[in-house]
């Protein structure tokens, strides 16, 4: 800042107030320090920065290693919301979410200064983890169930799951099936409850359903047994990845969609509106969750305060893949 000051022909408060985008700084004298900087390729010391103001406008995450369509779009939406927000986030990928991998993620966190940590929990085994947690720093869980131990953001997967069901009801469909997702993940567990809740509310009995394991390979082997039952009008998939291997199992097995069979998937992933035909399915706010997230993070970091927890609304987006029962 020195440099800048000298080459500018400022003082070092000068700089300071342009750093810090102070209004009480004259136009050319702002160019002039820009300039400077610009020549001379400063960049604050972020670290100074943080020894000096106590805040080092830094946030944790902890996610596992996945590939998924939720987990990935969750983590993409709390990056840019806390960007945006003017904090950078350090990321620390686990293998595993289980006590033992979580403590020592959060640990290392904790040891680079983060003001906050945001932590992916969509398996059991995380929210486990998460239980009487000591940690120093204020802690945010994403999709982490209704524990209480740590405060919580997630969209709401059982009123999701509810509207599919009720769309296909509402076409005159007798009943629907599912495929759920595998029985370790917190949101396929909390799609069941949905999907059967709405079933019985309608006077309906819910049928068997099987466990996928999110993956195209797993809906479409579930699909090539379900195919050859001709009962069934009506599916309501746990995510679009697996409605997309059960569309190709029955297109094989020459049952025509909609017309005899109508789908509904869940997360609304960009190619779900080209499948073969494009598919009904519920979308995820994954950009508001991380809004939300962010929000009651550094709220907590400011106050020091709890907050309730917060869910975000699902969205029926309906395609092609769903139409009126036919018989």
């Amino acid at each position: 800042m020195a440099d800048v000051a000298k080459l500018a022909q400022v003082s070092y408060q000068t700089v300071s107030r342009v750093l810090h985008d102070s209004p009480n700084v004259h136009r050319d004298t702002r160019d002039r320090v820009l300039a400077a900087i610009r020549q001379l390729d400063y960049r604050p010391n972020l670290m100074a920065q943080a020894l000096v103001t106590g805040h080092s406008k830094t946030l944790g995450v902890v996610s596992f290693d996945t590939t998924l369509y939720g987990p990935a779009s969750t983590l993409l939406g709390i990056e840019q919301a806390a960007h945006g927000a003017g904090y950078s986030v350090s990321i620390a990928s686990l293998q595993s979410l289980n006590r033992p991998s979580m403590l020592g993620a959060i640990a290392r966190l904790q040891g680079q200064g983060v003001e906050g940590i945001i932590v992916i929990a969509p398996q059991k085994s995380a929210v486990e983890a998460l239980l009487h947690l000591s940690h120093r720093v204020p802690l945010v869980a994403v999709e982490a169930g209704p524990d209480e131990s740590v405060p919580v953001v997630a969209v709401d997967q059982s009123a999701g799951a509810a509207s599919a069901t009720r769309h296909l009801l509402d076409l005159g469909h007798r009943n629907v099936w599912h495929i759920a997702g595998p029985p370790d993940f917190l949101e396929a567990e909390l799609r069941i409850s949905g999907w059967k809740t709405t079933l019985k509310k309608a006077g309906i009995q819910p049928p068997p359903f099987t466990h996928g394991d999110w993956s195209a390979r797993s809906g479409y082997e579930i699909g090539q047994r379900l195919a050859k039952n001709h009962e069934i009008t009506a599916v309501f998939v746990a995510n679009d990845q697996m409605a997309l291997g059960l569309l190709r199992s029955l297109h094989e097995a020459g049952r025509e969609i909609p017309k005899e069979i109508s789908i509904v998937g869940f997360d609304d992933i960009p190619e779900a509106a080209y499948f073969t035909p494009p598919l009904t399915t519920i979308r995820q706010d994954f950009t508001e969750a991380g809004r939300r997230c962010l929000r009651l993070l550094v709220g907590l970091i400011e106050t020091g305060e709890p907050s309730a927890n917060v869910m975000v609304a699902p969205e029926l987006v309906v395609r092609s893949s769903t139409t009126a029962f036919r018989r």
